[in-house]
Parts: structure tokens; sequence; C-alpha cells
């Protein structure tokens, strides 16, 4: 049944590589045999494994969902690295994985140095990774899994980011069209406003699809920057906002629950975050330099938006900010938004159950026999769900810390082995010195990109699906 579901997402990639076959056709450029070469290998073996797969039986338990996931975003990236790699484009097979995995994770760090040389079919097909990868692969895969006769909650379970998981209507294939409704509508609405921005259609798409995935990818080398637009700016400032809210709260919103929406905890954590650094670096920089404040605003509020919605877009580089602002940054982009957006980092309700059970303890303190339930939402937190969270956080920091150490161990300076270590857990983007904005992480040593991308997909599959794994329990029959 494995084999038949990744056959079929195969299939999927297939279509995908067509569509940007198209582009490059409709643009007449050169890169169009290579998404004919890579998709016609893609079908191949996608075809492959449906025959392997024919007649299995259609039921799968809890752990052949965390297989699927795990091996369905390597098996994405390593048949989607084929157009970088066939055309010439990306030579090298570390740097088209890495550019490959950032994009199906939505991380958005690049190892290109020049993206306005690329065609414009590669240029799309940077955007569509990030797209597809933002919701999830297999996210996207749970709608069309009733037709094997499967149901979709055991790969939900492993592919869902956060603590919890709410599930709006019953059936979870429902839920995931309906979410999928949400994300293709947010992204064509902001398609329009930024042709309504001045920007050509073809980077309309491109940067509608790396917002609304909070991916980050751009089709010029600066960035947003690139434009001078506040306009633009303040529009992908507010999609980026959004992409990073709960997306079943988002459908709840829609369904007509505005106070369940406007009451959520998480949601009021999220936009306190935002406001909180958002005032605090405006203020900053408009009284240390000759920033005006509308400028120092905007500028703060996007660059705080795009890093803790793990977007990475760029409208200023904030390593010639002064350094306390790199450490609102980093703390921002570990943070992360909401759970169940397309987010990454630790996300903002592990950080609201954190401070609770911070909280009761020193109540507890004081008050030794006292029963003190962790509540959010008027919900209370189940001890289970309380030490899931406090693993979770304890192994990201222990991983942190572990990789910032072999990075260093690798030649990579202090100030970027903590800014790609983090970026790359939180799926960001940009990091720190001279892995920052400004810059690609291309002169990374080769193992250094290695370790990046599976931190990159550990992030996006939050620890735990991609570890286990790893775990002897894991492979025993019983």
């Amino acid at each position: 049944m494995i084999f038949r579901i990744l056959g079929f997402l195969l299939l999927i990639e297939t279509v995908m590589l067509l569509c940007c076959g198209g582009v490059s056709l409709f643009y007449k450029e050169n890169d169009l045999q290579s998404f004919l070469i890579s998709s016609a290998i893609a079908a191949s073996v996608g075809i492959l494994l449906l025959a392997i797969g024919k007649g299995a039986e259609k039921s799968l338990n809890r752990r052949d969902g965390y297989v699927i996931v795990s091996v369905a975003w390597v098996t994405f990236s390593l048949f989607g690295m084929l157009p970088y790699y066939i055309g010439g484009y990306i030579p090298s097979v570390t740097d088209a994985f890495f550019e490959t995995m950032s994009g199906f994770s939505s991380t958005g760090a690049t190892i290109l140095n020049n993206i306005e040389s690329m065609p414009h079919g590669i240029l799309f097909w940077r955007a569509m990774t990030q797209w597809i990868g933002g919701l999830g692969i297999v996210f996207f895969t749970i709608a069309v899994l009733p037709i094997f006769g499967v149901g979709g909650i055991q790969v939900f379970a492993a592919e869902a980011s956060g603590p919890t998981h709410d599930k709006v209507h019953p059936r979870i294939g429902i839920t995931a069209k309906w979410i999928w409704g949400i994300y293709a509508g947010m992204t064509g609405t902001l398609i329009v406003l930024l042709v309504f921005g001045g920007m050509s259609v073809f980077d309309s798409i491109c940067h509608a699809f790396t917002t609304t995935s909070t991916g980050g990818f751009s089709t010029k080398q600066t960035s947003i920057e690139y434009y001078h637009s506040p306009y633009i700016d303040y529009v992908i400032s507010i999609f980026m906002f959004l992409s990073g809210i709960n997306f079943t709260l988002l459908l709840l919103m829609f369904n007509g629950k505005i106070k369940k929406f406007i009451h959520d905890a998480e949601l009021k954590f999220y936009f306190i975050c935002v406001s909180f650094f958002t005032i605090f670096i405006a203020a900053w920089l408009h009284l240390t330099s000759t920033v005006g404040v509308e400028e120092a605003f905007r500028k703060s509020l996007f660059q705080v938006i795009s890093l803790q919605t793990s977007t990475g877009f760029a409208t200023a580089d904030y390593m010639l900010w002064p350094s306390i602002l790199w450490g609102c940054l980093l703390i921002v982009m570990i943070i992360g938004a909401c759970a169940g957006s397309t987010t990454g980092g630790i996300k903002c309700i592990r950080m609201v159950i954190l401070f609770k059970v911070v909280k009761n303890e020193f109540k507890h303190i004081l008050h030794p026999n006292a029963v003190l339930p962790v509540r959010v939402n008027k919900q209370v937190i189940s001890p289970s769900i309380q030490s899931t969270v406090l693993a979770f956080t304890f192994l990201y920091a222990v991983i942190a810390l572990i990789s910032i150490l072999i990075m260093m161990g690798l030649g990579v300076g202090f100030l970027e082995s903590i800014g790609t270590v983090i970026s790359s857990m939180g799926n960001m983007g940009p990091g720190l010195g001279t892995c920052g904005p400004a810059f690609s992480w291309s002169e990374l040593p080769i193992l250094a990109k290695w370790l990046l991308s599976f931190l990159m997909l550990l992030g996006r599959l939050e620890l735990f699906t991609v570890l286990l794994l790893f775990t002897s329990d894991f492979w025993k029959k019983n």
C-alpha cells in the first residue's frame, strides 16, 4: 500500500513537472527538455511502484502513516531535483538536493547566486515546490486517499503540525479539501493584488505561491526589496501573517464562528508577539538611525512577520541593523507562528502551554497540594500533551545545540552556525552573518548542506515523525 501511495504521489509530481514544462514552452526557453526527461523518469518509477502495489491490502496503521510522510518528502525531493541537475542549472547533486528540499520543506534557503539568470520554467518550479510543500504533500493526498479506499487519519496524525489536531469535519478528507480551498483562494487573491501593485503576472504567481506557503523563494536575488514598493511590502506582510494562522481556525472563521476565532489563545499570543517585536524594532531603528517612522515600521513589520511565519522574504538586510535586533529576530525565528499553518519553528501553541506550565509550577511551590490544571481556550490540556510539548522543546534545543557544534566543527563561523541551524530547523530561509538575507548559502561545506537538508526535513515534520524511524521499537512487529 505504501508503494502504491508513493507511486501515485510521483504521478502527481509528474503533472507538476509537466506544468513547469508548459511554462518553458510558453517562454520558448531551453529548460523544456530537462522537464520532459524529469517527467518521464518520475512517471516511469511512479507506474512501477503502482504496479508493485497492485492488489495491496486497503489498510494503513499508524506506523505506515509515519513511513509514508517521511519517505514521501525525501522521494519528492530526489525526483524534484532532476530539472536542476539534468538541465545543468545546478550541476552539483548536493546543491540540487539542498535547493529542492529547501523548496518542499518551504524553508527558502538558496544556493543560487544569480536567480534572475534562471529560465522561467525553473523559477516556476522553485515556487511550485514551496506551494505544494507548504500545506504538506501528504496533506494534499489525504483528499485523494479515499481513491484507494484508505482513511487518511494515520497520515494526518503524522503530518499535521502542532500538539493538537483540530478536525472541523468528522471526515478528515473533507477537512483537507476545505483547507486546500482556503489555501488556493488566498493564493489567487494575492496574485490579483500583486498584479495591481505593478508586479508582472509571472512574478505575482511565483510570489503568491511562496507567500501563502510561507516559503520565501523569490524570482529576484534581492527578494521583495527589489520592488521598492510600500504597497507590495504591506500586501505581502498581511498575507504572510494570515498564512501563519492555524488553517482550521481560518476555516471556523469562514464558517461564521468569529467569536472562537477572536478568542483563540494561540492567535492572541501570535498577534501580541508580532506587535511587540515590530514596535520594539521600529522604535529602535527610528531612534538610532535616520530612518523615518513609516519606513522603520514597515521594514520592522515585514522582517518580523517574515521570520516569525518562517517565510524568509526580505525588504532589508537586517545584518546591517544594531546587533540587539538580530537577537530579537532570532527569538522570533525560534518561536514561529501557529500550529496547523504552513509555518515552522516551535509554534505559538507550545509556547502558550509552556508559559502556563511554568506559571502553575510557581503556584504549586506555594500550594503543594493544589490541583492546578493547564487550560487553553477553556479546555484542560492533558498531562500527556504537556509531556509531549516539554519533550519536543527539549529535543528541539538538544538537536539545535548538537547541530551548531557540528557546523562549527565543519569550519562554519559561530554566528553562521547558529543562524543556519535555527533557520533550517524552523524552515525560515535566511540566517545570520554571511548566511543572512543578502547572501546565498552556496559557500557552505558539502557535509553542512546535507546536515541542513536533514534539519529542514526534521523541522517540517516536527522532529518525532522522522526520528521515530530511527528507533528500534518502531520496526518491531508488535
